[in-house]
């Protein structure tokens, strides 16, 4: 990790139309607002292929659009599943839930790729308190509090991220 290259942060859910898009966006915002928005890529990918060019599932935009947060690439996001390759150029890799981290862990050539991933929830400290590091999959959820639920995650870990990305970044210089 050089100090010119941004820092690379990639959340992965199982098929990126849901929960990966939906703390991408809030991430991208988050870090913007941190006034690290210039230092910091966040981008999504899923584990498995089956929602492959689709765009985010409109549950998830409209959450976001509920909870006041401006379009950070919601409208174009199509979905793509997460590469092997991809570990070379991520600095962090975060699971919405225990069978992505399996699979990532599994994609992994090495230790310093495994040293990447991390649970996206273990941000959040009540969740990890708690020891409920697993976010549901919202997709299945007849209505929209499935995705509510979600956002509450992904908010309540999100400031951990930006705080953890900082330090990362401050230890480049």
């Amino acid at each position: 990790m050089t100090a010119s290259r941004p820092y690379r942060v990639t959340v992965v859910c199982t098929g990126n139309i849901c929960r990966s898009p939906m703390a991408e966006f809030v991430l991208r915002e988050r870090f913007t607002e941190a006034g690290l928005g210039d230092r910091v890529v966040v981008d999504s990918a899923g584990t498995h292929s089956w929602e492959v060019g689709n765009p985010a599932d409109p549950r998830t935009l409209a959450v976001l659009e509920r909870n006041g947060h401006e379009d950070f690439g919601g409208a174009d996001h199509v979905a793509r599943k997460f590469e092997r390759s991809w570990f070379d150029e991520v600095d962090l890799v975060l699971a919405a839930d225990s069978g992505h981290a399996r699979e990532l862990h599994r994609l992994a050539r090495t230790d310093a790729h495994r040293d990447k991933i991390r649970m996206l929830r273990s941000f959040d400290p009540e969740s990890e308190r708690a020891g409920t590091l697993d976010m549901d999959d919202p997709w299945y959820g007849e209505d929209e509090s499935a995705f509510d639920q979600t956002y509450a995650e992904v908010t309540a870990a999100a400031d951990g991220v930006v705080e953890h990305v900082r330090r990362e970044l401050d230890g480049r210089s």
